[in-house]
């Protein structure tokens, strides 16, 4: 099909544009051939008309179908071109969130300026071990890929990272690295990386700097190779740096800095140990104020002198070396400011004295005067003579730059050669993978020296990388077999030889350098010469003469020549290195030695960059004038020469590409520039590979997934059984043109766009299919309705009508109806209106009348009372004007007479001036006085008399008096009565009135009811029918919220009961939790274990120097020697003495269960001390309390007391002392790191021996203080005896202390004290103390507060005397308690000894019991005390409880060994008999003869020999054929024999045999496990045959929790002499340690099958379509031979459960084993599910959920779904579920957060980014909706982690599982071996 038939309406193609580089737009007009003008319609809403080129006649590109949009490999894209790259990255990194893609062979990176959680250990997991297209493109999958051709092509590999400054090389290549370090398998091998990457902040401060582009640019590239062992571990690094740039040292452009390190120091200068360096602001420097921006933003120059000095320390450089690299640094700003003074054009000097080269010369340690001398001179040699020769002031800057940059680039190398020596190792290296930072192509708006350099070196680096490529589609086309066609590629070598061939740009650089009075200007017009218009590649600009431009493969680049000679001559006088070598500091000289003998050898030539440097491992000889002759190549020559050996290595090597972007110049985060991005992707070659692959035949396809895509192309008729066949029938009918396509011997090759072309016809032919079936089906669905909708009419039609008859006739029946209702309702009404006014006629005229005779009243009464008003008033005013008219006339008399008077005074007056008055006045005086006498006299007759009267009146007044006041008092009464009747009348009135004005009030409101009457009666007729509604809606409400209250009583049931199932979940997870985290460190542990075995037999190997005389015992012998050695029991210490002195040649490995004895004697003795410890607290309290009791027996007490309590410290002092040793044992062992350590007679196994002695010693003395201290204890108790009621009693102060001790009211007893003694004092008038009382008043309230305390004291004292009548009554119950046991005492003497102790104890725990009720009713009402009564009672229990066991115990061996005896009494006796004659026993009496039982009452035990415990072991365990134990015999049969044996040694009571049986079983079963530990049945045998011989160690142990379950005669079995508790937990931690095996083993299995069974494969087949993959294929989801198919998985999983039924397994373990196996099935799934964008289809989401159901089926079918299993699955099932839900409103949003509850937000936002349509008919999920999704989920608190952890193990339990076999009818079968085992 010819390109132009694309070009059709709706066809979507992309148009250049200035902004965004490339915009989409779709055609609105087919394309016609000749047309100029294209009609598109672009994405915002705007028409174009799109003229063509009409030279080039050039169509736009036409744009990739949708579902090839967003493709991991870019080479997987039909249209092939630069818009479509750069689309599917944007979409990618935009869109998805994906920052690496696939370009073919090349990774682009584009940087997301944000931290990305794609990088954690789950990760780098998930991808080890993956094909590389298997997974979406990573980092990680590239550093595989290299790890993996490295371990299987036996090649070393190199990742070169390339890009621009800022576009995140340097993180690609740490991260590369972290991966090696994991994935090599050893976690102290990351040191090497974290040295690597501890040596970034050195050579970022020495070799990065900020430019115009970046802050932290690195001028400088590095090649750092990570060296691996023969297992492919690393063990060691080397990096070679190169392209230093050290022009920027003494020049930097505008904008732009020096190196960091020189910011660092000047910001540090203030430092006390950089004063000597005399620094100050970098602006007072030459070399680093040239740029003008001394700072950069947000950085602080301090903080990171901080970091570097702190690298530097971690890598080993001390401080005097840093200290020294300060001090060089420092010399070179100094030099730096050494000024020049022109003395004439050809020479110059320096000031005297000059400041700035004192401070260098004193920092270097050289001669002033001697470095003044060669600043400005030179030496000149010819054959003859040495001339000395001043030199310009230009020539002088020019020699002190150089010599700056040379010192630099020196001290450059020797950093370089330091860190190299930290990351070197001293193992030999087998291979190495290098990692190549190297910056991409640069251009700037200047160009000088060093941007030649940079694209020379990626003009080598882009050939290569195109001869790589090219070379792989070669490789590729040749072994599909498809005829091989030169494609034409861009080939860069006529640009590389326009640069180095002879007569290029360096070679006519290096010639001008040579020149006597070579400048730039020449050079440049060499170069015009011999290249203008001569190569294409070389132009000259128009406006230029001192420039240059060439044609790189990425972009033109214009070059000023200006520096280009300078530059490359780089010219250091000799003098001055001179000079520096003879400095008297150590340092300096060092620095300049020749590169073979220098400490730290690099090679340091003087270039713009300094060539490849890398430290030779060992030094070779070279000659003395190397460095001199060295100083005389070109920069260009040095650099040619570092290239080549970079390419020779990179040839090497197979290269691995990391293409590196930078997506914006801001840093935004997941901000993408076009423009930028293009430009870089130009650069890096990315589009130079698609153009390769565009040439050729970019897509592939299998024959079987063309067919499976295009199947929906072809007709039944043309399917063939022949896959291959059908494939080129169909595409010859197809694609007309053969050239478009090959045929090759397993893949179909087409051109760019046929895949596109294809793609089309399929969408056509599904489009039109799909009109078909939407045609018919909603034809159909018409149909359907218009049947429905007719039936629907008729019956709607029939009940309308019958509806209508109903209604005429009820409406017929209504009006009869209603004519009869109206006549009689008429009547009624007629009948009712004339009541109403009959009644209503009557009322007013009854309310009228009364109304007219109260208003006559009223009248009447207002008339009388005006009569009385108007009576006081006028008489008031009469009054009034009576007293007024009285007033006024007294006054007027008043004023009168004194008028009158003071005219008869003035008369007065005068006539008392006369004597004639006095005498007038004296005439009849006598007489008056006489008058007057008598006067007097009958005035006191008269006072006599009126005297008598008074007295006499006066007791006439009394009696008076007396009863006018009963009078007034009886009135006063009478007036209150009256005062409150009338009030009450006033109120009554006051009723009266207003009943008055309610009776008015009612009346007119009557009138205004009954006139709304009417009206409200109509009302309420509407409001009844409409109450009626309302009363059925709130019904309807009712019953609602009825149902609703029921719905919120069940949700409150479920949430409780939920949130009861969460605590109980979450305590169960919690206990998960700590079995999980025990069951690791047991992992570790034996990991541990497993590798110290392994270097020991390495050491062994490596060694194998046999000792003289030394005999070398069975592995498995000394195994168990050293366990029955060294292990030891509690309860038969005394007995069996350890072997500490055993010959040293025996090799004794340690016990493990050591640890745990010795542990759990140390808990006993500290559960014995607490107990101790509260046994004497007790007594104390007790002996306190009965102080009066014991003051006869003071001394006694005290004594015994001090004994207990002497013993106590001693105990806590030997406890301490123990765990201490304990502590050093432990230490001792962890310091196993060589098999000498743990050889007899090596420091740790002699301390082992010493304190597992004296552990064992000390033990059994501290057992024995023990119970000593019981029985005194005890002893002690019975000897408090109770005394007289009289002694009981105690003083008051006793009293007073005890009620202190008690009530705890010491305030209150100390304040009465206070007060008593107060009052003692002598009595004192407070009154008089002060004159206001104040001190009165205080001490009233004093007194006042003595009666409140004397008062709570007295109820104190009435407690303590009803607690001492409680005491009293103690004591009594003490004397009958005492008296009772002496009878029972009496009683038990009389026993036997063995009824003498159980009698005891019974009668012991009776007493308890009823001392228990006793306390129980006292302490009724305090719980506390009762609590802690029964605290201490259970203790005391538990001790007799103990004490009753291990007296069965001992009564059990007791019996043992007297039946032991018995029996060999009678054999003697057997024996002598046998030897005595007939006569003799004829003669002889016969005597009764003990005769033995016989063995039929031992059955159950398998008797055999100490020595043939080897073969014991050898024959069941190390030989045994699980396969054919499984099948022929019982189940369990090993765990069988192996108890049974040690019941025999229990019966026999030979703890040594005990012990060496078991410790021999764990070892060789350690062993077999070992050695055969990658085979399932031989692990799942043993892992049941050791949970079955724990359960029986469990089932007849003994203990009443396990023998409940057995028979009488398994109870008689029972182990009788030896508790083997610690055995059982040992057997417990081995059958973890097995359990753990059997699932690396069965996920060893299943992890092969995972993916390709349940994503793959289609299961269902057709649903899903294959998409094309591009260059790196994946796994075809096609079942092909020898592929994993859900089938695949299923049988094995029938294979699993199977064998472990046959074994015997308990079901409860194998739901466990089926648990984890389901988890690691959903775990890897939902991974790869993450981690593959092709699988997050809707198609994938049903197969997914297909074979889940598959899966449930088998659980099903073997009865475990209540294993828990199929929850394990419930994260993939709800991303299969998330995959296939609607995503588009809020409503699926919310319903995806409810449905997806165990995911985590990450993983739900993960699969809607990876969502990806297989079909044009599906969309693709929207990024608002996806942060709808994280802006729903934000609140919930998940793991941030985005993949599950695949290796995750459950923690394991073993419930016990007791079997019902009885051992005495177990048979030994003859194959097994085990002849030499006798049934007892």
């Amino acid at each position: 099909m010819a390109a132009s038939e694309l070009y059709t309406k709706f066809a979507r193609v992309w148009i250049p544009d200035p902004e965004e580089v490339w915009k989409s737009a779709e055609l609105l007009k087919d394309y016609k051939p000749g047309d100029q003008v294209l009609l598109l319609h672009l994405e915002e809403g705007k028409d174009l008309e799109y003229r063509l080129d009409p030279k080039t006649k050039e169509l736009p590109h036409l744009r990739n179908p949708d579902i090839l949009v967003g493709e991991n490999d870019l080479t997987a894209l039909s249209y092939l071109h630069e818009p479509a790259v750069l689309h599917n990255l944007r979409v990618r990194f935009i869109d998805s969130k994906l920052i690496y893609t696939y370009c073919g062979i090349v990774l682009v990176a584009i940087n997301p300026y944000e931290q990305l959680p794609i990088y954690g250990e789950d990760i780098i997991n998930a991808y080890s071990g993956q094909n590389m297209g298997d997974m979406d493109p990573h980092i990680f999958a590239v550093a595989e890929e290299a790890y993996k051709q490295m371990a299987r092509d036996e090649r070393n590999q190199s990742i070169i990272v390339s890009g621009e400054s800022g576009a995140g090389k340097t993180v690609s290549a740490k991260y590369a690295m972290r991966y090696f370090a994991t994935v090599s398998g050893s976690a102290s091998e990351a040191n090497v990386e974290e040295k690597v990457l501890a040596s970034n902040p050195i050579m970022e401060s020495i070799g990065n700097a900020k430019t115009t582009r970046n802050d932290n640019s690195s001028r400088f590239g590095k090649y750092i190779e990570i060296g691996f062992d023969k297992r492919y571990r690393i063990i060691g690094a080397n990096m070679r740096t190169y392209l230093l740039e050290k022009s920027r040292v003494v020049f930097q452009a505008e904008e732009e800095r020096n190196y960091h390190i020189f910011y660092q120091l000047c910001a540090s200068a203030k430092l006390p140990e950089f004063k000597m360096l005399r620094l100050g602001n970098a602006n007072n420097f030459h070399y680093t104020k040239q740029g003008g921006s001394p700072v950069i933003e947000g950085v602080d120059d301090a903080k990171e002198m901080v970091h570097t000095r702190q690298a530097c320390t971690l890598l080993g450089i001390s401080e005097s070396y840093q200290m020294g690299i300060f001090r060089i640094l420092a010399g070179i700003l100094h030099l730096g400011n050494v000024g020049f003074t022109s003395r004439d054009s050809d020479s110059c000097t320096i000031p005297p004295k000059h400041e700035p080269l004192i401070i260098f010369c004193d920092l270097m340690g050289v001669d002033y005067e001697e470095m003044c001398h060669w600043l400005c001179h030179r030496k000149l040699a010819t054959a003859s003579e040495t001339y000395i020769k001043p030199i310009s002031k230009l020539q002088a800057i020019n020699a002190r730059d150089a010599l700056a940059k040379h010192i630099y680039a020196k001290l450059f190398n020797w950093i370089v050669g330091h860190v190299n020596q930290a990351l070197h190792s001293a193992v030999k290296q087998h291979s190495f993978i290098g990692v190549l930072d190297i910056y991409g192509f640069e251009t700037f708006e200047i160009n000088s020296f060093e941007q030649f350099c940079i694209n020379y070196a990626n003009e080598k680096l882009q050939q290569q990388f195109n001869m790589h490529v090219f070379k792989l589609e070669q490789e590729e086309y040749m072994k599909e077999q498809i005829p091989w066609t030169l494609i034409d590629f861009y080939d860069n070598q006529p640009c590389i030889n326009l640069i180095e061939s002879k007569l290029g740009v360096l070679d006519l650089l290096d010639e001008e350098c040579k020149m006597p009075k070579g400048t730039d200007d020449t050079w440049a017009q060499k170069l015009y010469n011999t290249h203008l218009n001569k190569c294409a590649l070389f132009e000259k600009p128009r406006l230029s003469n001192k420039a240059f431009i060439i044609q790189h493969f990425a972009d033109k680049v214009e070059y000023q020549c200006e520096g280009f000679l300078e530059k490359n001559k780089d010219t250091v006088f000799e003098e001055q290195i001179k000079v520096l070598k003879s400095s008297k500091f150590k340092m300096l000289p060092e620095l300049f030695q020749d590169d073979e003998k220098a400490i730290s050898p690099a090679s340091a030539t003087s270039s713009g960059r300094t060539p490849l440097t890398r430290i030779p491992s060992k030094p070779s000889k070279g000659r003395a004038g190397q460095t001199a002759k060295e100083h005389k190549k070109t920069v260009g020559h040095q650099f040619r020469n570092s290239l080549h050996l970079l390419m020779e290595t990179l040839n090497a090597t197979t290269p691995h590409y990391v293409r590196c972007i930078k997506p914006n110049d801001f840093k935004f985060p997941f901000t993408f520039d076009e423009k930028r991005a293009v430009q870089q992707l130009r650069a890096c070659g990315v589009l130079e590979t698609i153009r390769i692959s565009a040439a050729g035949f970019p897509s592939r396809w299998t024959y079987q997934e063309f067919f499976s895509r295009y199947r929906v192309l072809m007709k039944q008729k043309d399917v063939l059984s022949d896959r291959k066949q059908t494939c080129k029938n169909v595409l010859e009918k197809l694609i007309l043109d053969k050239d478009k396509y090959q045929f090759g011997k397993t893949k179909i090759f087409f051109r760019a766009g046929q895949v596109a072309y294809l793609e089309k016809l399929r969408a056509d032919k599904l489009r039109a299919a799909c009109i078909r079936i939407q045609k018919t089906i909603r034809g159909w669905l018409l149909r359907k309705k218009y049947l429905r909708m007719r039936k629907a009419a008729i019956t709607v039609q029939r009940y309308v009508r019958g509806y209508q008859a109903r209604c005429y006739a009820k409406f017929l029946r209504r009006t009869k109806a209603a004519t009869v209702i109206q006549k009689y309702w008429r009547m009624y009404v007629a009948r009712r209106r004339y009541k109403i006014t009959r009644t209503a006629t009557i009322v007013l005229q009854s309310y009228l009348r009364g109304y007219l005779a109260r208003n006559r009243y009223r009248k009447i009464l207002r008339e009388h009372k005006a009569v009385i008003i108007q009576k006081w008033v006028r008489g008031w005013l009469a009054r009034t004007y009576y007293k007024r008219s009285m007033h006024a006339v007294i006054y007027l008399q008043c004023c009168f007479r004194r008028m009158m008077a003071k005219r008869e005074l003035k008369k007065l007056k005068i006539e008392a001036r006369s004597v004639e008055r006095y005498k007038k006045l004296h005439i009849g005086m006598e007489n008056k006085i006489m008058q007057l006498q008598r006067k007097v006299d009958e005035q006191n007759k008269d006072y006599k008399c009126l005297m008598e009267k008074l007295t006499h009146l006066e007791g006439i007044y009394n009696s008076e008096t007396e009863k006018l006041r009963n009078d007034l008092e009886r009135l006063q009464l009478s007036e209150e009565e009256a005062k409150i009747a009338t009030g009450r009348v006033l109120s009554l009135q006051e009723e009266i009135a207003k009943l008055r004005k309610d009776l008015e009030q009612t009346q007119s409101e009557k009138k205004s009811i009954e006139e709304r009457a009417d009206r409200y009666k109509q009302e309420t007729e509407q409001l009844v029918s409409s109450l009626k509604e309302e009363n059925t809606l709130l019904k309807q409400e009712k019953e609602a919220l009825n149902n609703l209250i029921v719905e919120q009583a069940k949700e409150m049931t479920e949430t409780m009961e939920k949130k009861l199932v969460e605590e109980t979940k979450q305590l169960e997870l919690d206990l998960n939790d700590e079995r999980l985290r025990y069951q690791n460190l047991l992992n570790e542990f034996s990991r541990l274990e497993e590798r110290y075995d392994d270097l020991k037999e390495e050491m062994t190997v490596m060694l194998n120097v046999p000792k003289p005389g030394h005999k070398r015992t069975d592995s498995t012998h000394s195994s168990n020697e050293s366990e029955y050695t060294f292990s030891s029991e509690i309860a038969e210490t005394e007995d069996i003495p350890l072997r500490t002195e055993e010959p040293s040649e025996k090799k004794v490995p340690l016990d493990m269960s050591l640890f745990l004895k010795l542990q759990k004697r140390v808990t006993e003795l500290e559960q014995e001390k607490q107990v101790m410890q509260d046994e004497l607290d007790r007594k104390e309290e007790q002996v306190l309390r009965s102080k009066a009791k014991e003051e006869e027996r003071p001394q006694i007490r005290g004594a015994e007391l001090e004994y207990e309590s002497l013993k106590r410290q001693e105990l806590e002092s030997e406890n301490k002392k123990l765990k201490n040793e304990l502590n050093e044992l432990r230490k001792a062992l962890s310091e196993k790191s060589a098999p000498e350590v743990t050889a007899p007679g090596a420091p740790a196994y002699r301390v082992l021996m010493e304190q597992l002695t004296s552990v064992s010693e000390e033990l059994d003395v501290r057992k024995e203080e023990v119970l000593i201290l019981r029985s005194q204890l005890v002893s002690q108790k019975e000897a408090i005896q109770p005394k007289d009621d009289k002694n009981t009693m105690t003083d008051s102060t006793i009293l007073l202390e005890d009620v202190q001790k008690m009530k705890d009211k010491g305030e209150i007893a100390q304040a009465y004290i206070g007060l008593k003694e107060t009052n003692r004092a002598p009595a004192v008038d407070c009154r008089e103390l002060n004159e206001d009382g104040e001190l009165w008043l205080v001490y009233e309230g004093l007194k006042q507060a003595n009666r409140l305390l004397e008062s709570q004291l007295q109820a104190q004292k009435r407690s303590h005397e009803n607690e001492a009548e409680a005491l009293r009554g103690e004591i009594q119950s003490l004397k009958e308690e005492n008296n009772r046991q002496q009878q029972l005492l009496a009683q038990n003497l009389q026993l036997p000894p063995e009824a003498r102790i159980e009698a005891s104890l019974q009668h012991e725990i009776t007493r308890l019991t009823n001392e228990n009720l006793y306390f129980e009713e006292l302490y009724a009402d305090d719980p506390k005390k009762y609590q802690s009564y029964r605290i201490s009672l259970y203790k005391r229990m538990i001790d007799l409880m103990e004490q009753l066991e291990k007296q069965d115990k001992t009564v059990r061996k007791l019996k043992k060994q007297l039946k032991v005896f018995a029996k060999k009494i009678g054999e003697l006796e057997v024996g002598q008999m046998e030897n005595i004659s007939p006569g003799q026993i004829i003669d002889e009496p016969i005597r009764p003869v003990n005769i033995p039982r016989k063995e039929k009452d031992f059955q159950g035990m398998l008797e055999y020999k100490k020595e043939d415990e080897q073969k014991l072991v050898k024959n069941l365990i190390l030989e045994l054929k699980p396969r054919g134990v499984a099948v022929n015999l019982i189940p369990g049969l090993p765990a069988y024999i192996l108890f049974m044996c040690v019941r025999h040694a229990d019966y026999l009571n030979d703890d040594q045999k005990v012990r060496s049986l078991l410790t021999s079983t764990i070892n060789s079963i350690k062993k077999v496990l070992k050695k055969r530990g990658d085979d399932f049945e031989t692990v799942s045998f043993w892992l049941s045959n050791t949970c079955r011989f724990l359960h029986c160690l469990k089932q007849y142990s003994g203990e009443e929790g396990f023998m409940k379950h057995n028979t009488p005669r398994q109870n008689e079995h029972c182990l009788t002499n030896f508790d083997l508790a610690e055995y059982r937990q040992v057997l417990s931690d081995l059958a973890i340690q097995i359990y753990q095996q059997l699932v690396r083993v069965l996920e060893n299995i299943l992890q092969p099958m995972i993916v390709s069974g349940m994503l793959e494969h289609e299961t269902i087949q057709g649903v899903s379509g294959v998409k094309p993959t591009g260059l790196r294929k994946r796994t075809s989801s096609i079942a092909d031979e020898g592929t994993y198919t859900l089938d695949s998985i299923l049988r094995q999983l029938n294979s699993f459960h199977s064998v472990m039924c046959q074994h015997g397994m308990d079901p409860e373990l194998i739901k466990q084993v089926v648990k984890q196996m389901f988890y690691i099935v959903g775990a890897v799934t939902l991974n790869n599910l993450l981690l593959r964008k092709d699988m997050c289809s809707w198609s994938k989401g049903m197969q997914i959920r297909y074979n889940v159901s598959q899966l449930e089926e088998w659980l099903r079918d073997k009865n475990l779904m209540n294993s828990g299993a199929k929850e394990t699955l419930e994260p993939l099932i709800q991303a299969a579920q998330l995959l296939q839900v609607k995503k588009k409103t809020d409503d699926d949003a919310e319903a995806i957060c409810c449905m997806c509850n165990a995911l985590t937000t990450a993983q739900i936002v993960k699969v809607l980014n990876l969502y990806t349509p297989v079909n044009e008919f599906e969309e693709r999920v929207s990024v608002s909706f996806i942060r709808t999704i994280q802006m729903r989920l934000r609140d919930r608190k998940d793991s941030p982690q985005l993949l599950m952890d695949a290796k995750h193990i459950f923690p394991v339990t073993f419930p016990f599982n007791p079997s019902s076999l009885a051992l005495e009818t177990i048979q030994i079968p003859a194959s097994l071996g085990l002849g030499f085992i006798a049934r007892v």
